[in-house]
C-alpha cells in the first residue's frame, strides 16, 4: 500500500470516478442541467437532470452515473 502512495497512483475505484467526472466535463453537451428542463430558480438548478428510470442497466451506464456522480460535486468545484 505505501508503494502505491510512493507512486501516487489512484486506487481502482477511485480511477473509475476520476474518469466518468471526465467524461461528463468532456461532453457536457449530451447532459441537461435542471435549469434547461424547468424554468424555476432553484438550489439545485445547475446540477444535471436525473433522467426516471427503473432499468439497473440503465442506472449502471456511464450516463446515468456520470449524472449522479457529477451532482455529488461541490458547486464550488
Amino acid at each position: 500500500m505505501s508503494q502505491i502512495k510512493e507512486l501516487q497512483i489512484l486506487p481502482l475505484a477511485s480511477q473509475y470516478i476520476f474518469s466518468i467526472l471526465v467524461f461528463v466535463n468532456k461532453n457536457r453537451e449530451l447532459f441537461l442541467s435542471n435549469s434547461d428542463n424547468h424554468g424555476i430558480n432553484t438550489r439545485y438548478n445547475q446540477n444535471l437532470h436525473m433522467p426516471s428510470t427503473k432499468l439497473t442497466m440503465v442506472q449502471k451506464g456511464v450516463l446515468f452515473s456520470g449524472s449522479r456522480t457529477y451532482n455529488c460535486l461541490p458547486s464550488r468545484i
